[in-house]
Formats: structure tokens, C-alpha cells, sequence
């Protein structure tokens, strides 16, 4: 695993500042919060002060005092309590509401992410961003912020009551800041490099994880067990040895600092022997007091700062996320429903990151009601073709027009609704057999329509025979359908939408012959009217199409009907030859 190069003091500043940028819409939250972490603080060298008084109260043995000591007592620890509340529980409203709003934030992302970008990404990564990154975020906005709020305004608040009591003497302090913040900035920066290699590594088990799990049948069928084991060994230990590497920084930076403090105490108990000589037993127990409160917060605020840097590196990771360009969708022509008139106009076309061409100035035309069918060898562009209508690629060269109008001008979401796609490989969700038909801007369906496009979809009777009908659930990407009721499934999503324009790709590639017969005839009476595109490999279900195109490395190398191809006894004729001879 390649390592990145951990980022500077100032991106980290920056990536902290906009994380606190989501703090702001919840401030009085948050100012109840240090209002009450500052009520905490304030008790601190309170406490101090209670010891100076216990102190010379004992000397001067005045009965009075001693009776008012106690209440003071618990004056202090309750309002200790109060501060440790307010500050704990208003804290916790922010952190959550911060994290929830950051969550939602990067998954609407990722519905507005182009798909490009998901084809350079691995789904283990993108999962783990929304999961254990945010997860890093919460610890460095809960317990973390909690602990630096407290304990820094208890620093803050110990070391005000040292150099107010003996400011000479306090100084000591200020021997040791220099080598204390230098210390502190080599170890963030250290801590996040590692956070990041971590968090990347966790990305990686996902990913790799998931894989096995869904290709688990793949995996057992080839034997490729010790494979995927050995896979998983090797990023998991990648991940050990980072967080050991990480525990390792941690625990010998806080003893470094905590032998820093001591020394400095060391200096001040010796110093306070001499400059101290005329004030009383209560003065000099009071300040000593103070001076070894400090070690236990500065220690927690090592620990928090430890989970800080983790903080920053996971948000700087969801912020490169948010910072992603959105799917272009530049265009304003809406229209309520298209002709279906489709034309490629010399268009050429590349992927990203590929140097070979996947479309090479392919050119056709189909008019309204017309069936086109793209046959030819795996890998020859046929795909592609479906993708620039869709708008997921854009063209690098030539036009697309539907209706005559360029699709780029058309609003995205409005293109969309004139296409309705059925791939090869079905996707279906952990829902119920009419959500997934009815799915996202189908939802508003009627409970007819519903059933009108299962029966003409030939889904009607297994549907029927499942436990609890249309309310099944049917599992994680319709696990508990077989292969042909998941297509059709995804062909009565298709009918449901009833679009103009009608995508096939592959769409009967999963059933068997019998029910390819049924599906067959239902397309046959849903594409009348209709402008589609069916991308086959048997070419039995398109030999009555008004117009097959034959496309080879991306280009056009025939085109015509079944006859005419068959005739010219070219490169479709021997396809199907090569299918059909026995």
C-alpha cells in the first residue's frame, strides 16, 4: 500500500476550523457548554484555596471558620457537578448533531458523485469513510473537545492562580513551553500521518471483505480461500503495524511530557523552599497544591490531542469527499415526455485513465418507436453506447441529440426520467417486493400499476407464492430470488416507469427459455411506441429489430436489418453463424 505524505500544520488548522464550522449553527449549545466547563475549571484552584484556608485555619484554631470549611466543601463539588454537566451534556448535543449533519452530508455526496468517480474508487473505501472516519470525527468532537475544553480551561485556570499567588516563581513554567509545544507539534503531525495510513488500511479490509462476502460462491467454487486469507492477513497486519506504530508515538510522548512537567515541579518545590520563606503554612501547601494539579490535565490533553489528530485526518479524508465536483448538469431543457427520437452524430469516446478508445465516430439515427439493436464481441462499445445516453460518461467528440436537442441541455434529472434501463446486472434492494418495483420516483405508484407491470412482466405468480406476497422482502440485492425473477423484477421496474425511451441491456440474458418466451412477448408490446436500444448477445431476440448495428472497437462495422446483415454474409452473418450452427 502506496503511503501519502501527511499533511502540513496549516491544512490541518484549516481541515479543524471547517469541522468546527459545522459547530456554528448549534452555538448557544455550545456556549452553555464552555460556560459550564468554565464553572468546572473555576473550582480547581478554588480547591486550592480551600487547602490554604483549611491549612491556617488549623493554626489559628478559629471554631468559626472550621464550621463554614465544610459548606464551602460542598458548595464546590456542587457546583463542580453543575459545570461537569452542563458542559458534558450540551457538548454531546453539538458533537452528535455535528456528526449527523457531516454523515448526511457526505452520503447526498455520493448520490451527486459522478460515476467515474465510483469506477476509480473501491466500495470497501467509500463505506469505510462513512462509518470509521466518521467514527474518528466523533472522537475528536465528543470525548476529545470535551477533554481539551475541560482540562485546557483547567490549566488555564491553575496556572492564572500560580502566577497571581508567586508570579516569580512561576515562571519556572515558561522554561519548559518551548520544548513542551515543539514536542506537541512533531507528535500531531506524527499522529496524523499514521491516522491516515490507519484509516486508509481500514478502507482496504472492507473492501476486501466485501468482495469475499459477495463473491463468496466464486471464491469457494475455484478455491481461492488461502487467496482471499492471505489477502486479508496482509491488510489487516499493514493496519496492526500502523496502530502499534501510533501506540507506540503515544506512549513515549507522555511520559517525555509528564518528566518535563516534573522537572519543572521539581524546580518549583526547590525554588519555593527559599522564595516562600515568609508566607504561611496555608500559603505554601495552597500554591504547592496547585503546582501538582497541573501533570493530571496536561496528561489528558496529550491523551485528547492523541484522538484530535485521528479527528483531523479522517475529516480532512471526508472533506477531500465533499470537495468532489458533482455530476455536471449544466443543462436547463426540460421537456414532459420526449418523442424518443435518438441520434449519434460522430461521437468518440475514452474513459478515463484509458488510452484506448471505447467509441470511434459512431454515427445512427433511430426514430420514434424504433428498435436498434447493438450486437458484437464483448468489449466492443456496446455498453458505452448506453452510458453517454444515460449522461453517466460524456463525449469527447461528436453530438447526441434526443428530439434534436442536445442532451447535454437537458436538465439531468429530466433526462433521466425519459430512459428507462434494464441491465444484465439486476439491482434490487433489502426491501419489499413493491418498494423495489415502486423505487424512488415510482414510489407514488398505484397499487394497480404496480401489479399491471408484475403481470406483464410474467412476475405475477412467483410473487404470489412468496410468504407475504408483494410485502416480501426479499434480501440484500434480491438474495432470495433466483436469477430469473430478479430480472424480471428489474423489467417491471422498467414498465412501471413507462419512459419513452427504453434501454435493454442484456435483459434477458438470466432467464430460461421459457420465460425468456414470456419476457419476449411482453417487450415485443411495451416497446411499440416506444424508441429502444437492446444490446444482446443472442441474437435470436433481436432478428426483429428495425435496425442492428454491429459494433466492433468502437466503431460501426455494419449495420441494416437481420436480413440485409444475413445477406451481406459479413461480420453479423458469421455471429450468427457461430450461434447457431450445429
Amino acid at each position: 500500500m502506496a503511503k501519502s505524505k501527511p499533511k502540513n500544520t496549516e491544512s490541518a488548522a484549516k481541515s479543524y476550523q471547517r469541522l468546527f464550522s459545522y459547530v456554528i449553527p448549534f452555538w448557544k449549545a455550545f456556549s452553555i457548554s464552555v460556560f459550564g466547563y468554565l464553572t468546572y475549571a473555576a473550582t480547581q484552584p478554588l480547591f486550592a484555596v480551600l487547602i490554604q484556608y483549611i491549612v491556617d485555619t488549623l493554626q489559628t484554631k478559629n471554631k468559626e471558620a472550621m464550621m463554614m470549611l465544610p459548606a464551602f466543601l460542598l458548595a464546590l463539588i456542587i457546583v463542580r457537578g453543575i459545570g461537569t454537566y452542563l458542559g458534558t451534556y450540551f457538548l454531546a448535543k453539538v458533537s452528535t448533531n455535528v456528526i449527523h449533519t457531516l454523515r448526511c452530508h457526505i452520503f447526498n455526496k455520493y448520490t451527486q458523485l459522478p460515476t467515474a468517480y465510483f469506477d476509480s474508487k473501491n466500495s470497501g473505501y467509500l463505506m469505510s469513510l462513512i462509518t470509521h472516519n466518521v467514527n474518528e470525527v466523533t472522537q475528536a468532537t465528543t470525548d476529545s473537545v470535551r477533554t481539551f475544553v475541560r482540562e485546557g480551561l483547567t490549566v488555564v485556570g491553575l496556572l492564572v492562580y500560580l502566577f497571581y499567588s508567586q508570579w516569580q516563581l512561576s515562571l519556572v513554567f515558561l522554561c519548559v513551553s518551548p520544548i513542551i509545544v515543539l514536542m506537541v507539534a512533531y507528535v500531531s503531525k506524527r499522529l496524523r500521518y499514521l491516522s491516515k495510513l490507519i484509516q486508509d488500511s481500514v478502507g482496504n479490509i472492507s473492501h476486501i471483505t466485501s468482495e469475499m462476502v459477495n463473491g463468496h460462491r466464486v471464491v469457494r467454487s475455484y478455491g481461492g480461500k488461502l487467496y482471499e486469507r492471505q489477502r486479508f492477513l496482509e491488510g489487516s497486519d499493514f493496519n496492526r503495524r500502523q496502530s502499534l506504530k501510533l501506540a507506540t508515538t503515544m506512549a513515549i510522548h507522555n511520559p517525555l511530557l509528564q518528566l518535563l512537567i516534573g522537572l519543572a515541579l521539581s524546580a518549583l518545590m526547590y525554588l519555593a523552599l527559599y522564595i516562600m520563606k515568609d508566607a504561611s503554612a496555608g500559603e505554601f501547601v495552597s500554591y504547592l497544591t496547585a503546582a501538582f494539579f497541573l501533570p493530571k490535565p496536561v496528561r489528558q490533553l496529550s491523551e485528547a490531542n492523541s484522538n484530535i489528530q485521528k479527528g483531523i485526518a479522517a475529516a480532512e479524508s471526508l472533506f477531500a469527499i465533499l470537495d468532489e465536483d458533482d455530476e455536471i448538469d449544466n443543462g436547463n431543457y426540460k421537456v414532459e415526455r420526449a418523442d424518443g427520437v435518438l441520434e449519434f452524430q460522430n461521437v468518440s469516446f475514452s474513459y478515463p485513465n484509458n488510452k484506448e478508445t471505447a467509441l470511434k465516430n459512431v454515427s445512427f439515427k433511430v426514430h420514434q418507436g424504433q428498435t436498434v439493436a447493438l450486437v458484437g464481441t464483448s468489449g466492443g462499445g456496446k455498453s458505452t453506447v448506453t452510458n453517454l445516453i444515460l449522461r453517466f460518461y460524456a463525449q469527447q467528440k461528436g453530438k447526441i441529440l434526443l428530439d434534436g436537442v442536445e442532451i447535454s441541455q437537458y436538465q439531468l434529472d429530466n433526462l433521466r426520467q425519459q430512459i428507462a434501463l434494464v441491465t444484465q446486472h439486476v439491482t434490487l434492494f433489502n426491501d419489499s417486493v413493491t418498494n423495489n418495483i415502486a423505487y424512488g420516483a415510482l414510489a407514488g405508484a398505484t397499487e394497480e400499476a404496480v401489479k399491471e407491470a408484475v403481470k406483464q412482466s410474467y412476475a405475477l405468480d412467483f410473487i404470489n407464492k412468496m410468504p407475504q406476497g408483494f410485502e416480501t422482502e426479499i434480501g440484500e440485492n434480491g438474495v432470495k430470488l433466483s436469477g430469473g425473477q430478479k430480472q424480471r423484477l428489474a423489467i417491471a421496474r422498467a414498465l412501471l416507469k413507462d419512459a419513452p425511451l427504453l434501454i435493454l441491456d442484456e435483459a434477458t440474458s438470466a432467464l430460461d427459455a421459457e420465460s425468456e418466451r414470456y419476457i419476449q412477448r411482453a417487450l415485443t408490446k411495451i416497446m411499440q411506441g416506444r424508441t429502444s436500444i437492446v444490446i444482446a448477445h443472442r441474437l435470436s431476440t433481436i432478428e426483429h429489430a428495425d435496425l442492428i448495428l454491429v459494433i466492433d472497437k468502437g466503431q460501426i462495422v455494419e449495420r441494416g436489418t437481420h436480413q440485409e446483415l444475413l445477406v451481406k454474409g459479413g461480420a453479423y452473418a458469421r455471429l450468427y453463424g457461430v450461434q447457431f450452427e450445429k
